[in-house]
């Protein structure tokens, strides 16, 4: 039986009210469908300044899964972590820009969590994607057609990589640990290239740049092995987030229609024994490199706890961290941290409108990997029956007829505009 079991120590800081909620909004996405449509129907409210749309995305996705609008909103779920021994990632969470004035703006943004960061226990690490940086167009011309760059695109790729280093730079003077994304795999050979300069260049003394390394991918423990013997050689420390990763069936289509191998493990099998690789490999050369295992499996979590005791590590060892995303998996973060591991939740932020792809998508992920909207409920469901609170299944059908009804009424709207 799993450790993480104990829901009194998942949701004490979760009124009974918050918890209805909670399942409300996951008894929804259990179903794709209606995951799908109430999503896209949310989105389009936005977009176009619906009556009440975005207080409505505020009180459902948002309210689950951002920490707030911005950065000042958001410090009191940090405080409110942190008193439970959880770290907070802040992630800014604007997608799909693609103006040069947006990836300066998003620099100056990271550049201030940086700061924020700074000397914060509560805030053990600063992240920021590749995209936010660059469009996506130039990651993959840089990945696959260097040679083919235009005069100006070559430019375009030279401020790419200052953004990197300006961040990477301010993260060093300032002793923060900075962590960069993963992207698509048609994307991340250049921006994997880009951050392993940073790591040459600034973690000469330790991990201050991480990578995030996806392991559903072919190839990647080869990968670990080849930047392990240059780091070696270079005399720089590696930092990782181990992740599973989060676009297979956009990765397979693509290389479906294009003709080149899946680069996706074929089964979640081969990805689950792909992903505890990885924790042998970073236990073999923890004189060089750190880890934070970012997971909702229940199972790798309890991998990791057993390796790091047979390793004679403590707990809270520096060289390994643990991170799930806010709004999701309670049940393990909350044990971790109360058993004083080093646990951190991803914390998006920013404005409804700017998150709400970013919601989509988290919408959409909860009803792709198996069983984890269920094993949320069976939790949720789990702690108000121990509360004595009763069961709201029938709110939830009520809950869902809404979402339905919202869903067809934008249908309609579509067609008759």
């Amino acid at each position: 039986m799993s450790v993480f079991t104990d829901t009194e120590i998942a949701f004490k800081n979760k009124s009974t009210a918050e918890l209805r909620k909670s399942q409300l909004l996951f008894g929804s996405l259990k179903s794709p469908f209606l995951a799908y449509a109430g999503s896209r129907f949310l989105n389009f409210a936005v977009e176009k300044n619906l009556p009440f749309a975005e207080e409505i995305v505020k009180n459902t996705l948002f309210a689950q899964f951002v920490g707030g609008v911005d950065r000042e909103e958001s410090r009191e779920v940090v405080k409110e972590l942190f008193r439970n021994h959880i770290g907070s990632i802040f992630d800014y969470s604007k997608e799909g820009i693609e103006k040069e004035e947006d990836f300066d703006e998003t620099l100056a943004e990271i550049i201030q969590n940086i700061k924020f960061a700074e000397g914060n226990p509560a805030v053990p690490f600063v992240v920021f994607k590749p995209s936010g940086f660059g469009r996506i167009e130039i990651f993959d011309k840089t990945a696959h057609s260097p040679e083919k760059l235009s005069a100006e695109e070559k430019a375009e790729w030279e401020r790419v990589v200052h953004r990197f280093d300006k961040a990477c730079a301010e993260a060093q003077q300032r002793d923060v640990r900075i962590m960069v994304d993963a992207e698509e795999t048609w994307l991340q050979d250049a921006a994997d290239d880009l951050t392993n300069e940073m790591m040459a260049k600034y973690n000469r003394e330790k991990a201050i740049v991480w990578n995030t390394v996806q392991m559903y991918r072919t190839g990647r423990q080869e990968y670990l092995e080849e930047d392990l013997q240059r780091a070696k050689e270079k005399n720089y420390f590696l930092g990782y987030k181990f992740v599973r990763g989060a676009y297979m069936e956009k990765e397979r289509a693509r290389a479906a229609a294009l003709g080149y191998p899946d680069p996706i493990q074929p089964d979640k099998a081969a990805t689950d024994a792909n992903y505890n690789s990885a924790v042998d490999f970073v236990l073999k050369n923890l004189n060089r490199v750190s880890a934070f295992f970012g997971s909702h499996n229940e199972y790798s979590m309890e991998l990791v706890m057993r390796k790091m005791t047979e390793a004679g590590l403590a707990n809270d060892d520096e060289r390994m961290h643990f991170g799930q995303l806010y709004g999701m998996s309670d049940n393990i973060t909350y044990f971790l941290g109360a058993k004083n591991y080093n646990a951190a939740k991803y914390l998006p932020y920013g404005s409804v409108k700017e998150v709400v792809p970013y919601l989509v998508r988290r919408a959409m992920e909860n009803t792709s990997v198996a069983g984890q909207t269920g094993r949320e409920l069976s939790l949720i469901r789990k702690e108000l029956k121990r509360r004595g609170a009763g069961d709201y299944r029938k709110r939830i059908a009520l809950g869902i007829a809404g979402i339905a009804a919202l869903s067809l009424l934008v249908s309609d709207r579509k067609k008759n505009s």
